[in-house]
């Protein structure tokens, strides 16, 4: 019980640090290794298809893009 109450404590202690970094420095905990670029995936869907809803999002983009561009260059 000794051994699972110390465990326990020092987990909390180290969840109590990273909470107070995290509020004076508002950064987000990052990893050394670089994330999903490290190991050569370049998104998070590496599918060689992306499937309909994907297709459906980036189309959504694709449009959202062109109205903001032709209401950046409209002359009137």
């Amino acid at each position: 019980m000794t051994a699972f109450a110390t465990t326990f404590a020092i987990m909390l202690l180290v969840t109590l640090m990273m909470s107070i970094g995290y509020l004076f420095r508002r950064k987000s905990i990052a990893g050394s290794c670089g994330g999903l670029g490290g190991v050569g995936i370049d998104k998070v869907c590496d599918c060689p298809e992306p499937c309909d809803k994907r297709k459906a999002k980036m189309a959504r983009e694709a449009e959202q893009a062109r109205r903001q561009r032709f209401l950046e260059e409209r002359i009137l």
